[in-house]
């Protein structure tokens, strides 16, 4: 079975090579490629690489080299056709069959790509003509540079209705080309020749993946008193051109994603004002709401692409669609980010009126997906009795249940159930002992917890310990070294606190999700969930992770203090039960030594001060 090269071309950018191997090979970013250990030979350093730019992969150490349907081919035994239906199956693609309308339409597409080249040049010529002057002098006080001018190919259509049309049929493109191409428009009246599309316009070309012009989108410069013509207007959907997976500056922002996240903005002159300043990865729709496709082929080049939107109502409601549009495709290795610009600003003027680090700053603050979902559902909605919270869960919860990765779902219902769950208790007034409310407090833990609770004193001190560190990596170097040198009762928490160590010691830059990613994934998952349930965190507040940092540390402090007393009085009274069944000198000489440290312990607490506690009885 024969395919054209333009489904085979398509099928490529939506699958994605790094996506389709990495399901079977643990890849890393190494500069401009992926590496991982080869599948196709045994090997303990890692020579195979990926190279989803150039679309091949290649092992230095057996040679093994293809594309991504040379690899489907090898890995599962299946002949191309069944490779490159197997693909298409996943991508959501429809397979051409074979025949000879598929290979005229096929023929068709490879000259279109012809005349639209043919139509760039053209624009780009115009530009520097004298028609050009007032579309050049636009470009320039929007404060382009020639270089960004000649990097997007920027170009100016003349404000007649068959000056392409005249330049390209000279050449001998025939007006059906033309025509198919979306480069001029048929009047009603088929008696009447076509006119250009394009007319009086800034000519912005739009690049496939592959660096050749597939379509074109113009700005007007003048549309006069009374014009009914669009300020933007994009070229139609052709054999080679879908708006709907096509993204503008992809082509140039991809070389750049390895470094920093791809930016989706809302138009042409943001990408070029973003890509002037420094961020070199700005990509925008085509007039249109952000696709789930448009999503997938981000996802190929950068993991957390971040959505900029205008901060008003307009804007909330676009980062609503992109949200939930998301949603269903989400899986464990992408995700979005979302930054809201001020009220009344765009890319450009933010960056004219505050600077490159304005932007910057903003693009730094991006939130997550999940805190989009929550502002959409919560939105100031009350909180006051319990239908208010029941119906703010289920539409939290049925947001959640349209992800389809189990893993990513999970995260999310526990995320929205935690963060509702906070916010209730802020909505209820605090009380103390016989209805009161307790005094002001930085510190506080349920010491009646301790006797009848599920978790014993001791091990539920231990939790707080371990959670206090988890829920604030930060705090690694100041009670990294106190905490690897305890002894805990339980093997099992044991072995998650070394992890926890082990883990900080090598990656200093994770926050609490990263740290909290990494342990659900390396099988601790139901310990973990245990120590950030309730039955922990509403013995200790100042664990949870959205405490500041200073309140976090003296809870520690003080937590291992109580912990500390707790296991020294567990141990005496263990040697005084043994002297009292059979009295021996060294158990003598260990209570003697294990009464000096309480009397220390006594001593240190006198002052540091009485500890604190939610029932407001002394420690």
């Amino acid at each position: 079975m024969a395919f054209s090269p333009h489904f085979l071309d398509e099928l490529r950018a939506r699958v994605g090579l790094v996506s389709v191997i990495g399901k079977r090979v643990a890849l890393k970013r190494a500069g401009r490629v992926h590496k991982g250990l080869c599948p196709f030979h045994n090997e303990k350093t890692p020579s195979f690489t990926v190279n989803e730019e150039k679309g091949f992969y290649h092992c230095f150490g057996c040679e093994a080299h293809g594309s991504v349907f040379d690899f489907v081919m090898e890995t599962e035994n299946l002949s191309f056709p069944e490779a490159v239906e197997r693909l298409a199956a996943e991508a959501g693609m429809e397979v051409p069959r074979d025949s000879p309308e598929e290979r005229a339409r096929s023929e068709r597409a490879k000259g279109l790509y012809d005349v639209l080249e043919a139509a760039a040049l053209y624009f780009e010529k115009q530009l520097r003509m004298p028609e050009g002057k007032r579309a050049l002098q636009y470009l320039r006080d929007r404060g382009l540079t020639e270089e960004t001018i000649k990097t997007y190919r920027l170009g100016f259509a003349p404000d007649g209705r068959g000056a392409l049309k005249a330049a390209l049929t000279k050449d001998g493109t025939p007006d059906g080309k033309l025509l198919e191409a979306g480069l001029v428009v048929q009047p009603d009246d088929d008696d009447r020749p076509p006119y250009d599309r394009f007319r009086g316009r800034v000519m912005f070309p739009i690049l496939d993946g592959r660096g050749r012009v597939i379509a074109f989108g113009g700005r007007i410069l003048d549309a006069g008193p009374g014009s009914n013509a669009p300020k933007y207007l994009n070229s139609p959907e052709t054999p080679v051109f879908q708006k709907g997976r096509t993204l503008y500056g992809l082509y140039q922002a991809r070389e750049h994603a390895r470094d920093d996240p791809i930016v989706i903005v809302e138009g042409y002159t943001d990408v070029l004002a973003l890509q002037q300043a420094g961020f070199r990865t700005a990509v925008a729709p085509l007039g249109t709401a952000l696709t789930e496709d448009q999503i997938r082929l981000v996802w190929r080049f950068s993991r957390e692409p971040i959505l900029c939107f205008d901060g008003d109502n307009a804007g909330e409601r676009a980062a609503s669609r992109a949200a939930e549009r998301a949603l269903p495709i989400l899986n464990a290795g992408h995700t979005l980010r979302f930054a809201f610009l001020p009220a009344g600003e765009d890319p450009d003027s933010l960056i004219r009126t505050r600077g490159r680090d304005a932007m910057g700053d903003l693009l730094n603050r991006a939130v997550p997906l999940s805190e989009v979902i929550w502002r959409m559902e919560r939105a100031g909605k009350p909180l006051n009795d319990p239908d208010d919270r029941a119906w703010i869960e289920k539409k939290l919860k049925d947001q959640a249940f349209k992800i389809a990765d189990e893993t990513v779902r999970g995260h999310y219902l526990s995320t929205f159930k935690d963060r509702l769950w906070r916010e209730m208790r802020k909505s209820r007034p605090a009380t103390g002992a016989g209805g009161a409310k307790p005094a002001s407090k930085s510190v506080q833990i349920d010491e009646a917890a301790g006797a009848g609770a599920k978790i014993d004193r001791i091990s539920l001190r231990e939790r707080i310990l371990l959670v206090v560190l988890i829920a604030h990596p930060e705090m690694m170097d100041d009670i990294g070294e106190q905490l690897g040198i305890l002894d805990f009762t339980s093997p099992e928490l044991d072995k998650l606190r070394q992890e926890v160590l082990k883990t900080l010691e090598q990656r200093s830059d994770l926050d609490f999700q990263g740290l909290h990613d990494h342990l659900y994934q390396t099988g601790f998952s139901t310990l973990l969930g245990g120590l950030l349930s309730r039955q922990v965190l509403d013995h200790a507040t100042f664990a949870r992770p959205d405490v500041p940092l200073d309140i976090a540390r003296r809870g520690w402090d003080q937590v291992l203090r109580l912990y500390q007393r707790d296991r020294l009085l567990a141990e005496i009274k263990a040697v005084e039960e043994r002297l009292g069944k059979e009295p021996n000198g060294a158990d003598f000489r260990r209570l003697v030594e294990l009464k000096k440290q309480q009397q220390v312990q006594e001593t240190d607490q006198l002052d540091a001060g009485p500890a604190e506690t939610g029932s407001g009885t002394a420690a």
